[in-house]
């Protein structure tokens, strides 16, 4: 074997090989853009070109190399996407997906509540928890845990009982400690 086809044992990078040049040993590009993947320099290229990202590797310190690498091969593939709004389209549509289900949490919330409202008047219970109840859900199971610790001790002196925390601020809508069922 001769000398240079032992020079060969390494394929260049995709940076070099898009931009049909020879791989230097110390190329900035060969630890980023390895041979394997050479659409993720061809998208970074189209959006960003080469001098450009060749500057801001050499601008950046090594260990933060990878990160901004990482960071401009996804925007110039949200980009090649959407070329107006690129990963901020991306990111706005996530947000309104979240802000959609957390809508769709509270209304299913409320419907639990409604239903265990609903659950509990049939049974003949005093409590009616109402959508309006500081945690929703929470409310009604404190609610549980009183009511099984009252059965429990069953015991109280001039309204107090002994042996279970006091949830009642939790249940009142106004200052006086008077409980409103309807909310207003």
């Amino acid at each position: 074997m001769s000398s240079s086809s032992s020079s060969y044992s390494n394929p260049p990078c995709a940076a070099c090989k898009f931009l049909r040049r020879r791989c230097q040993p110390g190329c900035v590009f060969a630890p980023y853009f390895p041979p394997e993947e050479p659409q993720k320099f061809a998208n970074v290229h189209k959006i960003f070109g080469a001098s450009n990202v060749s500057k801001l590797l050499n601008e950046i310190q090594p260990h933060q190399r990878e990160d901004a690498v990482n960071s401009l091969a996804y925007e110039a593939e949200a980009r090649l996407k959407d070329p107006v709004y690129g990963c901020v389209g991306a990111i706005s549509v996530l947000q309104r997906q979240v802000l959609r289900l957390q809508k769709e949490l509270d209304a299913t919330n409320a419907d639990l509540m409604r239903y265990a409202r609903n659950e509990m008047s049939s049974c003949g219970h005093g409590y009616h928890p109402t959508p309006d109840d500081n945690n929703n859900m929470n409310s009604y199971q404190m609610y549980n845990q009183q009511r099984s610790s009252s059965s429990q001790y069953g015991r109280s002196v001039y309204g107090q009982s002994y042996g279970m925390p006091n949830y009642s601020s939790q249940w009142t809508n106004s200052s006086s400690g008077d409980h409103n069922p309807e909310g207003d």
